[in-house]
């Protein structure tokens, strides 16, 4: 049976480079799943690969016909931005293991969906100035740059990933990603040792 190997941390801790050398990796077999964003296509993203955007009415579509498996809500400057991961066939786990990136309570919500044993939780992490830095850096490169945006990012990873949520989610093993390399080599042990 395949696993669902699900990458978290807060913004700008190098979730997007960790997890696409991971998928890059072929010697791991990982399949990615393209998960739903209402909220505006950034600088260089493209539907249908970093996420499929969509508008809130298509959510809502979803959700009434019983697709949705998680979601979260973010109240932005813009207003809300819904993240959510369907069930429109895209994971199969008697045939192949997947790559994922999520918070953790949508982890909590895979997890009940799919069964822990299919979970396998990888949490990255690096000092909050240099996290900063980095948001910041990000953000000066999109055509409209919204530092009050950077700023609520921040500051709302502060409670979704508080250690009490850290801990409700069972999540232990924790990944410096100070050094892109070596976190990645340890994430790929990680998932040798559990495919």
């Amino acid at each position: 049976m395949g696993k669902i190997f699900y990458v978290m941390g807060k913004s700008a801790t190098g979730k997007d480079t960790v997890y696409s050398r991971l998928l890059e990796d072929k010697s791991l077999s990982l399949k990615t799943v393209v998960l739903y964003s209402t909220r505006p296509i950034r600088v260089g993203e493209v539907d249908g690969v970093t996420y499929h955007f969509r508008d809130i009415p298509f959510y809502e579509e979803q959700e009434r016909a019983g697709k949705v498996i998680e979601c979260r809500v973010y109240p932005t400057m813009m207003g809300p931005w819904y993240y959510f991961t369907l069930d429109d066939g895209q994971i199969d786990l008697e045939r192949q293991s997947y790559l994922m990136i999520g918070t953790p309570e949508a982890y909590i919500k895979m997890k009940s969906y799919f069964g822990s044993e299919a979970m396998v939780p990888i949490y990255l992490e690096i000092d909050d100035g240099e996290r900063l830095r980095r948001a910041w850096a990000r953000e000066c490169g999109q055509k409209k740059p919204r530092f009050d945006e950077v700023c609520r990012r921040y500051l709302a990873d502060e409670v979704d990933f508080s250690e009490e949520k850290l801990a409700e989610a069972g999540i232990t093993r924790r990944f410096c990603n100070d050094d892109v390399d070596k976190c990645c080599e340890a994430v790929k042990m990680l998932i040798e040792e559990n495919v």
